[in-house]
């Protein structure tokens, strides 16, 4: 009703698992009266969802294989990665974890020495990445706790933090947390996750460039979405978008092929010749990279953009 799209209601898919979730500043981004709205077709349940398609799996990226410690994932040779919750504030409909088990993967007390016990054993780690779920969804409190233990290991050198939230509750980004984060011994890095120039309004941008100047490194990926961000004009929009408010386009991902997300994949050609007209387009820093996260690779996976040039 807020969006007056009654029109929809025939067509709503309510879900047994991963259930709508979208909080209202991010409703109030989006068009009134628009069904496509291309922030709307990111949270919106769809009824082809519930299509079975060939290679699209519960657990693309094998990360159920991954976790040597309860609550961390170790893909990367030099980093490794802490589901510190699984709630989110936003379901997105394509999210590659919406069949995890996080029941089986939340650290508990005892499994937080464990995490440190893990890292000090293996001085190749020097960074963590705090992820979910999303990290900005658990309180300042338990989120400077995970800080005070992490930068008590003088092998780790910069804590990055995976986050949709400035995008979808941008007031998360509060003082408190800011100063915090200004304070650390470790560089920290914020990946945000923001697919569409129109999730960036202007308290969202007010908020970002405080970040910024509070000496946080802003980055952000994205994931190419069929019908809401796959055009160059968009991926322009969205580059120039980010770097107005101090964040840099980091990856682009193709989509992993999770159950239930078939219907937002590009063809590879297709992502291959929209890359190559925003290399034409835009300068290189604005131009991120163009990526597919693979089982059991130790890197993400640069697309091949010359294939068949």
């Amino acid at each position: 009703s807020i969006l007056k799209l009654e029109s929809l209601r025939a067509e709503v898919y309510v879900p047994k698992h991963f259930e709508l979730r979208v909080p209202r500043g991010f409703v109030a981004k989006m068009s009134i009266g628009d069904s496509n709205d291309p922030l709307l077709r990111q949270v919106l349940p769809d009824q082809r969802e519930q299509i079975k398609v060939t290679g699209y799996v519960a657990d693309p990226l094998s990360e159920n294989t991954q976790n040597p410690v309860k609550g961390m994932l170790h893909k990367y040779q030099s980093r490794v990665l802490l589901t510190v919750t699984g709630a989110c504030a936003i379901h997105c409909r394509y999210c590659f974890r919406q069949h995890f088990d996080y029941s089986a993967n939340m650290p508990t007390a005892d499994a937080k020495e464990n995490i440190i016990n893990y890292i000090s054993a293996h001085p190749e780690i020097n960074e963590v990445i705090l992820s979910g779920g999303d990290p900005l969804n658990v309180t300042n409190r338990r989120l400077f706790a995970w800080l005070d233990t992490l930068e008590s290991l003088p092998q780790l050198t910069t804590i990055r933090l995976h986050t949709r939230l400035p995008l979808v509750i941008a007031a998360r980004l509060d003082n408190a947390l800011l100063t915090r984060l200004s304070q650390s011994r470790c560089h920290i890095v914020m990946v945000i996750h923001c697919n569409h120039a129109n999730e960036i309004d202007a308290l969202t941008a007010e908020h970002l460039q405080r970040a910024r100047a509070a000496g946080i490194t802003l980055l952000n990926q994205a994931v190419l979405l069929k019908g809401i961000n796959d055009s160059v004009a968009v991926q322009m929009q969205l580059s120039q978008r980010l770097f107005s408010c101090g964040v840099l386009p980091y990856y682009l991902h193709v989509l992993d092929k999770v159950a239930g997300a078939a219907h937002f994949d590009n063809d590879e050609r297709f992502a291959i010749e929209l890359y190559w007209s925003l290399l034409a387009a835009l300068p290189g820093y604005l131009v991120p990279k163009l990526v597919r996260e693979l089982p059991n690779k130790p890197f993400k996976v640069p697309i091949d953009i010359y294939n068949d040039r």
